[in-house]
């Protein structure tokens, strides 16, 4: 249950690692020193003040005469730094206060029960700057004015406020700390998104502490890895392609010249067959090839390919919402929307495209109306080479790359395109597409 409130993020965490721990240190040492050292001078202050009154009190106790007094007060006055004067003939007020509240209250409150053993009445905040305590004697009362500098310590704030000043230096040094340690990180895993999406991203160096500089240096050596065996690839390709081209060429011209018997018709079928797999298969196994990122209009992007598909025939009706500005290889995108749009005329007879933005993605759906195909087996036509169709007839489907083709081409766009239920009635595929 925990994990819901703990910070998400690799820099988050390692802040609450480095700051847990300093604010229980903090918190044990403010215990020890609330529990030590603060009541213990508090303490110690309020028995000095209760003290002083009661030696006051005592020297006022049998009585002595007005000169006695006027002298006590004095001395009280210039020797303990206390305000005092003699109200005589006058008792305490009635009712008295309830028991003591704060701690100043508390720890004066006993140690006059304890030093002065006369009947008083304690008042800690009606004035600002000084504690009132007023001390019944048998023929007067006694007001003494203690100011408040006597009962406590200025030790007390300058301990928090160099506990509060340390903790945010070390807060700060350790958010400067943990930025400097996450930016590699995080520029490793900006290189590895782009990479992933086909993007040539920025000029990345290893940074960092070792462990980050070896994933790193790790992602460098891979990627270049990957780039040299597309460049093989593409290249092998190539030559496969010339070598495939020049045999079909040959048996086509060879075909034209034979006329158009019926065996001739049937070869020239054979050969426009064998044509269009070569193109397939080259196709799959290409992929997006050296294609760059382009900015686009993926919605005139899709006009064209429903006004091709109307012009073959096809009912293709096409919704977009909102601006579809995305850096694609439109080429590649455009093909693989083909396949799509290809793949729903085949199988139904009205075709539905909407394009839109949802939140930080593109969404585009391709509905149609045709059977569908059965949730268990959604996953399985995106394998390569698999058909629904077992008679593999050319004339209800291709070879069985269409899906396959356009899955790794949204994939490699950083997208994901998933087969679901139409509301038409037969199949949607969805195609998210990052921004």
């Amino acid at each position: 249950m925990l994990k819901q409130f703990l910070p998400r993020s690799l820099f988050g965490r390692s802040l609450l690692i480095l700051v847990t721990p300093l604010l229980l240190v903090q918190a044990v040492a403010t215990f020890i020193f609330y529990d030590r050292v603060w009541q213990t001078v508090s303490r110690r202050l309020a028995a000095g003040v209760a003290g002083d009154v009661g030696m006051v009190v005592g020297l006022l106790a049998d009585g002595t005469q007005a000169a006695d007094i006027s002298s006590i007060l004095q001395m009280a006055s210039t020797k303990m730094g206390l305000r005092v004067s003699f109200r005589p003939g006058e008792s305490l007020p009635k009712p008295q206060p309830g028991p003591p509240e704060g701690i100043l209250e508390r720890d004066l409150t006993a140690s006059l029960i304890e030093r002065v053993g006369s009947p008083f009445v304690l008042d800690a905040w009606s004035l600002s700057r000084d504690v009132e305590i007023l001390v019944e004697l048998p023929y007067g009362v006694l007001r003494v004015l203690a100011p408040r500098e006597r009962l406590f310590t200025s030790t007390i704030y300058i301990f928090f406020l160099w506990m509060a000043g340390t903790s945010l230096v070390v807060f700060v040094i350790a958010v400067l700390f943990m930025r400097n340690q996450i930016r590699p990180i995080r520029r490793l895993a900006e290189a590895a998104d782009a990479f992933g999406k086909g993007r040539d991203g920025p000029d990345f160096k290893p940074a960092g502490s070792t462990e980050v500089r070896q994933a790193a240096a790790a992602f460098i050596l891979m990627r270049e890895r990957v780039r040299r065996f597309l460049t093989q690839r593409t290249e092998m390709l190539a030559g496969v392609s010339h070598d495939l081209r020049t045999p079909l060429t040959r048996m086509k011209l060879e075909l034209a010249m034979l006329g158009d018997g019926p065996e001739v018709i049937g070869l020239k079928a054979d050969v426009s067959e064998m044509d269009r797999m070569v193109d397939s298969y080259l196709a799959f196994a290409r992929g997006e090839g050296g294609e760059k990122p382009v900015t686009t209009d993926l919605g005139a992007l899709l006009a064209d390919l429903a006004a091709a598909a109307r012009r073959a025939g096809h009912a293709v009706g096409l919704d977009t919402e909102g601006d579809l500005i995305v850096s694609i290889r439109p080429e590649a995108f455009k093909r693989c929307l083909d396949n799509l749009i290809a793949n729903a005329t085949r199988h139904g007879t009205r075709v539905t495209v909407t394009a839109a933005r949802r939140s930080r993605q593109i969404e585009i759906l391709v509905d149609d109306d045709g059977p569908g195909i059965p949730a268990e087996r959604r996953e399985e036509v995106f394998k390569a080479f698999v058909r629904l169709d077992p008679s593999r007839n050319p004339s209800t489907g291709g070879v069985g790359l269409g899906l396959t083709i356009a899955r790794d081409i949204v994939r490699g766009h950083g997208g994901e395109l998933t087969l679901i239920d139409s509301p038409d009635g037969g199949l949607r595929a969805r195609i998210k597409l990052p921004f």
